[in-house]
């Protein structure tokens, strides 16, 4: 008997109570907000911080062009997704609890096991980036106080390593949080704190702006001979591609949030919502981040926009950024691998469903508070798991080239495959039909748009590799 019977056997002795869900399930809380706030959460994080310098790489018309094609198409998809939580009917219909559930409910077959491992291996390389993301900014916040001492020439050369090691310390207390659903006031502050760096990241480009009254770039982004070789200026453009694509990454995490949701209304129907006001807030941000950036700094627009120091006053204020970035990142983490955790510990159960390790819950009283229950293996492989995305964040922290990575690795199957195909067949969508036709060309032209963002990255982890030594920068 699968879990889902299990659930419905539940559901059928409980019946419609303010308790259950129709699944058996305690009743979902979550709002239209409450999903915002995960979804704001998931994308506006590191990815906002290189979008300057992926404008500067595509210049004034294909910049900003790019950046609204990528919202739409994220929006549009992740509304097919969100179409997909039910099986059958959109109300009533099996509920589907993960994106893989959902992929082998719609599409079965061996098209489940390739959408696990891209979907578990992008959220995986996540949680690489972010560590890297946020030992940067540690550094930065470090770099900023010791230029206001001793003057913007001085060398004021810091490790990341042992940021880098604080930021994986943090993450395996917060790992013991057992589930998305006791997240969302995690999701709430991390959503203030990008919020807060974002605009202060545009505050300082509009007054860079306002100060020398000069908007720098070009319409075709980053000259050729000056800055960089044809060579490089192609590889760099396919990069930035793949830096936009991870700015707006989180359709893997999608059917997990939408999981959370209460009804009525449909799921589907808040999930939308939800969507629409996340993606139109983000890209308002986007836009905003990525074009005063490239307008204060133009060719030398910097990787990372409040680490780069293209900025060096008011250094209270870029370390208030920093320490933001940090708080987020440590709340975008733990969106970004709950499913992951989820997914390990589920398959550990059913393998072994009467091991006492992975089962038995200890209660741990917590004066003033309820007993938080430690799980035993939940402690050992979640602490193994931030342990081993901490040690590769020291062998490869390359910011600009691991986003560009991550943004091309899940941008075309996670983000616009797999929703295409299931919609595809949730809706019975006749193949060669005008309807069909159009996703598939949609599916198609994304699918270029990743090649081409993935050789862009590699290419830059080959070039910065050959200088790099690791754990000493």
């Amino acid at each position: 008997m699968t879990m889902a019977d299990k659930a419905h056997q539940v559901f059928e002795v409980y019946g419609e109570s303010k308790c259950f869900d129709d699944d058996g399930r305690i009743k979902r809380t979550g709002s239209v907000w409450t999903a915002s706030a995960h979804i704001i959460t998931a994308v506006i994080g590191s990815g906002v911080l290189s979008l300057a310098w992926a404008t500067a790489q595509l210049g004034w018309v294909a910049g900003p062009t790019v950046l609204l094609l990528f919202s739409f198409v994220t929006y549009y998809t992740s509304a097919l997704l969100s179409d997909c939580y039910r099986t059958g009917d959109p109300v009533t219909g099996k509920r589907n609890y993960t994106y893989m559930d959902a992929v082998r409910a719609n599409l079965g077959g061996f098209q489940v096991k390739i959408c696990g491992v891209i979907q578990y291996v992008n959220l995986f390389g996540v949680a690489i980036g972010y560590t890297i993301a946020s030992s940067i900014s540690m550094v930065a916040v470090n770099r900023s106080n010791c230029f206001h001492k001793q003057g913007h020439h001085a060398a004021c050369n810091v490790s990341s390593t042992p940021y880098m090691i604080m930021f994986g310390v943090m993450e395996i207390i917060f790992s013991q949080i057992p589930d998305f659903d006791q997240i969302s006031w995690l999701s709430i502050v991390a959503a203030v704190m990008s919020f807060t760096y974002s605009t202060i990241g545009l505050g300082l480009g509009v007054s860079q702006v306002a100060e020398t009254g000069k908007i720098e770039g070009s319409l075709t982004g980053i000259s050729i001979g000056t800055e960089v070789t044809e060579m490089q200026k192609i590889w760099r453009s396919f990069q930035a591609l793949g830096a936009i694509a991870f700015a707006y990454s989180y359709s893997l995490i999608l059917i997990e949030i939408q999981d959370t949701l209460k009804s009525p209304p449909a799921e589907a129907k808040t999930m939308k919502r939800a969507t629409l006001i996340s993606v139109a807030v983000t890209t308002v941000f986007y836009m905003l981040c990525g074009c005063f950036g490239y307008a204060a700094f133009g060719d030398q627009s910097p990787g990372n926009l409040l680490t780069g120091f293209g900025f060096y006053n008011p250094y209270w204020l870029l370390d208030i950024a920093n320490v933001a970035i940090v708080v987020h990142l440590v709340g975008a983490y733990q969106v970004y691998c709950q499913p992951l955790f989820a997914f390990v510990e589920k398959t550990a159960t059913e393998w072994y469903p009467d091991s006492k390790i992975i089962t038995k819950e200890i209660d741990v009283p917590i004066p003033g508070f309820k007993p938080f229950k430690l799980n035993l293996f939940r402690l050992v492989w979640r602490t193994i798991f931030v342990i081993i995305t901490t040690v590769i964040s020291m062998l490869m922290p390359f910011f600009n080239d691991v986003v560009g990575i991550l943004g091309a690795f899940g941008f075309w199957p996670l983000t616009v495959y797999f929703p295409v195909e299931m919609y595809i067949v949730q809706k019975r969508i006749t193949k060669w039909s005008g309807r069909w036709i159009c996703l598939q060309i949609l599916s198609g032209a994304c699918l270029v748009i990743s090649i081409a963002a993935a050789a862009g990255s590699f290419a830059g982890v080959v070039s910065d590799l050959k200088v790099y030594r690791p754990f000493q920068s």
